[in-house]
């Protein structure tokens, strides 16, 4: 059993127990979130398709780190215009594990 959720304005493929990293979400590390915006749930070959979303369905999912990712740096430079400049940037993630695919 898989479903396809929207968190933070992306689209995630989830399954039981399965730990992904998504865009930093409000909330402390053992605490437990919902998300409601599922598109797509797959139950042993019975998929539902939701119109946008499946109505009752449910992603449960235990926050379980606040993490940074690597860093990426971003260089500018101008030829023969002596422009040069250096920036780094280190995104926010939060590690969350799927505990259930709740379906009404």
């Amino acid at each position: 059993m898989y479903a396809i959720v929207e968190i933070a304005g992306q689209q995630f493929k989830v399954e039981k127990d399965n730990k992904i990293f998504v865009h930093r979400l409000e909330g402390e590390e053992g605490s437990v979130v919902e998300f409601d915006k599922v598109l797509l749930i797959d139950n042993d070959g019975k998929v539902k398709v939701g119109k946008p979303t499946v109505k009752a369905a449910k992603i449960s999912a235990k926050i379980l780190a606040h993490e940074k990712g690597d860093k990426v740096l971003v260089f500018k430079k101008k030829r023969r215009k002596g422009y040069k400049t250096l920036n780094g940037h280190r995104q926010q993630f939060t590690q969350i594990q799927i505990e259930e695919i709740i379906i009404a």
